[in-house]
């Protein structure tokens, strides 16, 4: 299971004026290519979303819960609503979500859509991207508050925080669909985007590794 993060530049989050500390929300939109370069189509939580609550997550930290939140799918977007828990990091949010200095939303997904991973990688470049690009079914799996203006990094950047939670879900170990992808290529002498932005991580990475080192030092 690879879950994957988009966060989308909406003002449309309203956190209630009373006591009772309801919000609501559009945690995804349809039809609107994000800064990964990919697509949510209508209909792509039809199968994906629990009836149940959600657990709202600050940061996508499993760690820090700060309420729940019930999602139904419109024709246009994925819509939220729900209360903050009534503990200090909840009230803390809230005040947050209410200040702007955190009032954003990004929501955690996993995709239901690919094809098993060798036959995506033998498809042609066309293909593959068509497959990569277009979002069509995936199951929510929570939805985050995160700072402000995160909506609006670069996808360099915002590839930087994804990488860095998505450790907290994956296994250690466990290559990614994109470094399968990249290795695949590799092997068969392709030069595809996804090799090249599997390359660029790793560097990213590395540069990151040298600097805690020198501050080691």
């Amino acid at each position: 299971m690879e879950i994957e993060f988009r966060v989308f530049e909406t003002h449309e989050f309203r956190v209630g004026e009373d006591q009772d500390g309801t919000f609501d929300g559009i945690a995804c939109q349809y039809g609107k290519k994000d800064s990964y370069g990919t697509t949510f189509h209508p209909g792509v939580f039809r199968k994906g979303i629990d009836k149940g609550s959600y657990a709202y997550l600050f940061m996508h930290s499993p760690y820090d819960p700060i309420g729940t939140f019930r999602a139904d799918e419109q024709p246009n977007h994925l819509h939220i609503a729900g209360a903050y828990d009534d503990t200090q990091s909840g009230r803390d949010k809230r005040a947050m979500a209410r200040s702007g200095s955190a009032r954003e939303l990004s929501v955690g997904f996993v995709r239901t859509d690919l094809p098993e991973w060798k036959k995506l990688a033998e498809m042609g470049d066309e293909d593959r991207a068509d497959v990569l690009e277009n979002i069509r079914s995936a199951r929510l799996v929570e939805v985050s508050q995160i700072t402000a203006r995160m909506a609006a990094v670069p996808g360099s950047k915002l590839k930087t925080v994804r990488s860095a939670l998505g450790a907290m879900y994956t296994e250690t170990g466990e290559p990614t669909l994109a470094e399968r992808l990249a290795d695949y290529d590799r092997e068969h002498g392709r030069d595809t985007a996804v090799a090249e932005a599997v390359e660029q991580e790793r560097r990213m990475i590395e540069r990151r590794r040298r600097a805690a080192l020198l501050k080691l030092a």
